[in-house]
């Protein structure tokens, strides 16, 4: 302890923080806090249009799937694997349709427009009560180019197959695009 002269007072410093510096924490704070609910809202969206983006990257993965199978069994030709006219595939967008008596979408059989089902309450699914949507919100598209080679030849062996499957998620079209190559080799 120390010895103070008489007469002499000390004041003791006051501890705390101002009006300032608490405006700053509460704006670094609120800063934070905003932050955090554009994060969640984000993973919101991106968690709602995971099963639509799942479907369309499965509906794409089938019709490509459909060509290759229908060129290896032989139920349609080399020259047929184009779009019309001259090929079995219809141009530009169409619904999400079930492939028709040739096996392959979007071609001039395809039957009704796909459903999801669901199950209902008891839980299981291929019970009368089943939940049934169908696929309105989709649409598929195929293209079907022929390459060239280097000199600018069409190469006669060799083709680029696009499947372009769009649909709607929260009042926004999103796609999902695959794309692959076919040979006249099965």
């Amino acid at each position: 302890m120390q010895n103070r002269p008489v007469g002499q007072h000390t004041f003791r410093s006051e501890e705390g923080f101002s009006l300032i510096e608490t405006l700053v924490a509460m704006g670094i704070l609120a800063t934070g806090l905003l932050t955090l609910a554009g994060v969640f809202i984000v993973g919101m969206r991106s968690l709602a249009a995971s099963s639509p983006s799942l479907m369309a990257r499965e509906k794409a993965r089938e019709a490509i799937e459909s060509v290759h199978t229908a060129r290896d069994t032989g139920v349609i030709t080399w020259d047929q694997i184009r779009n019309a006219p001259g090929g079995v595939f219809l141009t530009g967008e169409r619904s999400l349709t079930t492939p028709g008596l040739d096996g392959l979408v979007n071609t001039a059989d395809d039957g009704p427009i796909e459903e999801q089902k669901s199950p209902g309450k008891d839980g299981i699914l291929g019970t009368a009560d089943d939940l049934i949507l169908p696929l309105k919100s989709y649409t598929r598209e195929i293209q079907i180019t022929n390459l060239t080679d280097a000199n600018g030849a069409v190469d006669l062996n060799l083709r680029q197959v696009r499947v372009i499957v769009k649909y709607l998620v929260a009042g926004g079209w999103r796609s999902y695009t695959l794309t692959t190559f076919i040979s006249s080799f099965a």
